[in-house]
């Protein structure tokens, strides 16, 4: 019931946590694909994705957004640990929240957390 709850948006809880598995899958992509061509590619892609995207993340049911995000999450903090230097460094380069995913997980942890204390039943 929780994860049903609405963000202030259009958005709810389990839309937020699947969003959040989209993106760090995204990067995922782009560390297996650096790692097999042994080069960086890193496409830039607009924000309107979050709102084409929308309909298909409201699909997904609330608890398997929950377990997506974490276990997409902590695939994702593996993969950058075992990063060579030289790759951190040009995603670093290319886009700062390629590798530190504090920037955009918080955010939305933030709103997620202000929801549930804003409606706490």
């Amino acid at each position: 019931e929780e994860l049903s709850k609405s963000i202030g948006s259009d958005w709810t809880i389990s839309i937020t946590l699947a969003h959040l598995a989209l993106w760090d899958q995204r990067v995922i992509s782009v560390i297996e694909s650096a790692k097999k061509n042994n080069k960086l590619h890193a496409p830039y892609y607009d924000y309107q994705l979050n709102d084409i995207l929308t309909p298909i993340l409201r699909a997904i049911p609330a608890r398997e957004a929950a377990r997506m995000a974490i276990t997409i999450a902590e695939k994702l903090d593996r993969e950058l640990e075992q990063c060579s230097t030289a790759l951190l460094e040009e995603m670093k380069e290319v886009n700062p929240r390629l590798i530190d995913r504090s920037i955009h997980r918080n955010l939305h942890l933030d709103e997620i957390e202000n929801a549930v204390v804003e409606s706490p039943n």
